[in-house]
């Protein structure tokens, strides 16, 4: 992580085409932009990582030649989605570019409208097992003959709750990112990650699922983990499917 702060390019920006001939408001509106496109550009272009220093207000106002509301806006916008982090009293830092913005954003779309949740979660649920089916050979690649105590121990502790009829979700988030972990591919585990945040936030409005399909969903994983192991792709894809089918039956009911 640097030390200091990385200064905007020399050139200064010309703000004729976005602020001349309209109103304050609307320039006001284009500095912003300008100021999130700088600081977009800054980050990536000085190859700066999560937690580096960013340029201050004022030095981003007087590079950039707009007003600090502008470079304010600019900057809650960029917060928002993650990209800039802001410690009071410490300045301003390149944020983690987590899914989170994503997954709120999706969660809300799910619960926006009352009379079109089942759908909302339906795309979300297909989009889960997409991800899982596309990613079912390197899944092969990486765990074939490659046995695991972890995913063991998880899939145990599924089985138990769900002979239980208890639910089991920290343990399926943990079976799924670690079952990705060997991939070496931090986009699809933080998609699946977001995807399974998601999931989790708008399915209570289903209630509680039965006995058997608790049971059932347990199975699948073992069945998941057994066939990455045997190199099985087809058991494997036939295990993903039955995974989320309890899901989208009840979903398909609605």
């Amino acid at each position: 992580m640097s030390n200091n702060s990385t200064p905007f390019g020399q050139t200064p920006i010309d703000l004729s085409s976005t602020s001349g001939g309209v109103s304050r408001g609307s320039a006001s509106l284009g500095q912003a932009r300008v100021a999130i496109e700088a600081i977009k550009h800054n980050i990536i272009s000085h190859n700066l990582q999560r937690g580096d220093p960013l340029p201050t207000e004022t030095q981003m106002c007087s590079d950039l030649n707009v007003s600090r509301s502008s470079v304010r806006e600019a900057v809650r916008t960029l917060s928002a989605l993650d990209i800039v982090e802001v410690r009071h009293g410490r300045g301003m830092f390149v944020g983690s570019v987590s899914m989170r913005p994503m997954v709120e954003l999706l969660a809300f779309r799910g619960l926006l409208n009352p009379g079109d949740d089942w759908r909302a979660l339906k795309d979300i649920v297909q989009v889960r097992q997409a991800l899982d089916l596309a990613l079912a050979q390197p899944v092969i690649d990486a765990w074939q003959d490659k046995p695991s105590a972890l995913m063991e121990q998880i899939l145990l502790e599924m089985e138990q709750l769900s002979q239980a009829g208890q639910l089991f979700p920290q343990q399926d988030r943990t079976f799924h990112n670690a079952l990705l972990a060997p991939l070496n591919n931090h986009l699809f585990q933080q998609l699946t990650d977001a995807f399974w945040e998601v999931h989790m936030i708008t399915s209570p409005s289903l209630g509680v699922p039965t006995p058997e399909d608790i049971h059932v969903t347990a199975q699948a994983h073992r069945f998941m983990y057994e066939a990455a192991v045997a190199g099985d792709a087809d058991a494997y894809c036939e295990a993903v499917v039955t995974h989320y089918q309890p899901l989208l039956g009840v979903l398909d009911s609605k």
